[in-house]
């Protein structure tokens, strides 16, 4: 099997965990090919693992392997999904953040798993994609998580009316809006109030930002919709955030269309953990949060 190997240099634990991935190719027969940009990284803490391996920019690497190793938090996930883009080479998440909804092993896991993976005993789960579409701009963007239309660095309202299929739904003054898969439900459209939604679940969640209204809420529509945000000419300069890391900008009044892309990101996951399980480990349902913490103080 061959294993692209992507991660989040920034973390300090980043080449560490790579190293200890990169010493399991002689025990389970996995050829590693790593991501360019680890290369400075790997060389000055493990020159030695670093020796003749093989460090390919990001299309290279993706065309290169069969899996995608990611290490980090859902951040370094979101941004190797943009890497995969519609190849459908899946991606297994290694925690080495904090929360990691996305993340499937913890570093303590991974040689397990790795095992596991080699012998074909794991799932892989297919997660929607939203594509955006800008008025006036050649090229679309695409998420895994959420696509947020906000007031950028203004503190002035957004105006903004929305449409599903052509059909009027709203309209409202606020801090903007959040679009969010079943994927990206966990993430900042919980935070702005939203509900947690089972990535199976085929829908799109429409979820305002602290609107100027008490009678916008969320609303959940079929992933079939087409949905059209209006930016109101009223509104300063605003912009599109993708996943919290692709960001353009624009001035009102603009039409932005959101529906779901025709490819879609596949995510490696292992067969004995349910996504129930996960919500329960990520948000201590059933725990006492008063000896988590308490754990975590002492550690």
């Amino acid at each position: 099997m061959k294993i692209g190997i992507y991660g989040n240099n920034i973390k300090e634990s980043v080449a560490g965990a790579v190293d200890a991935l990169l010493k399991l190719d002689a025990k389970y027969g996995a050829e590693f090919f790593l991501h360019a940009d680890l290369e400075r990284s790997l060389n000055e803490k493990y020159p030695d693992t670093a020796v003749n391996r093989k460090f390919l920019p990001s299309d290279e690497l993706v065309a290169e392997s069969d899996i995608i190793v990611a290490f980090g938090g859902d951040g370094t996930i979101l941004s190797a999904a943009r890497m995969v883009g519609r190849s459908q080479v899946p991606i297994l998440g290694v925690n080495l953040g904090k929360l990691g909804f996305m993340a499937e092993v913890s570093l303590h896991e991974l040689e397990s798993f790795i095992r596991d993976i080699v012998q074909g005993k794991h799932l892989t789960e297919e997660r929607m994609v939203l594509k955006t579409t800008l008025e006036k701009n050649d090229s679309d963007i695409f998420a895994l998580n959420d696509v947020v239309i906000d007031n950028g660095s203004s503190s002035r309202l957004i105006h903004i009316s929305v449409y599903v299929d052509d059909d009027y739904l709203v309209s409202y003054s606020g801090d903007g809006i959040i679009l969010a898969t079943p994927t990206g439900s966990t993430a900042y459209s919980l935070a702005a109030g939203g509900p947690i939604v089972v990535p199976a679940t085929g829908v799109i969640v429409i979820q305002p930002i602290s609107p100027h209204s008490l009678s916008a809420r969320t609303v959940i529509v079929p992933d079939t919709s087409m949905i059209r945000i209006v930016v109101e000419h009223l509104s300063n300069e605003a912009r599109v955030t993708a996943d919290g890391q692709l960001v353009k900008t624009f001035t009102p009044p603009v039409n932005i269309t959101i529906s779901k892309a025709s490819h879609s990101v596949q995510l490696i996951k292992q067969k004995n953990r349910s996504y129930y399980d996960v919500l329960r480990a990520k948000l201590f349902w059933g725990s006492d949060i008063r000896m988590v913490k308490g754990k975590e103080h002492e550690q």
